[in-house]
């Protein structure tokens, strides 16, 4: 039988992983190359590893929700990535069934109808 450490890190792991992405799409109304986006999200209390960001951009952008282009900065070639319009109307949409979500939540966890 699993002890409760590792049924909070998975039921934790399971919480965050839609909560990154409404995160990453919400942070990519303004373009960023991987590490300012890791780094922009650390500032607002958001931390994700670069081993599960770099997977989830490329995700994000073959579903058409990001748009990319390579761009050379600093004398170094970096992908800089930014919301598409359908990846602007999806975030409108999950951040409405977010708002909606959270608000029943916090009902249920204040025992109240």
């Amino acid at each position: 039988m699993p002890n409760d450490g590792d049924i909070f890190e998975t039921l934790r792991q399971e919480l965050r992983r839609g909560s990154l992405i409404l995160a990453v799409l919400g942070q990519l109304k303004d373009e960023h190359y991987g590490y300012t986006l890791r780094k922009a999200l650390a500032e607002a209390g958001v931390e994700i590893e670069e081993g599960a960001l770099y997977p989830m951009l490329r995700r994000l952008e073959s579903q058409g929700l990001l748009a990319s282009e390579w761009r050379e900065e600093d004398r170094r070639n970096k992908r800089f990535y930014r919301l598409s319009d359908e990846g602007g109307q999806i975030l409108e949409r999950l951040t409405a069934e977010w708002r909606g979500l959270n608000a029943s939540l916090s009902g249920i966890l204040k025992g109240e109808p």
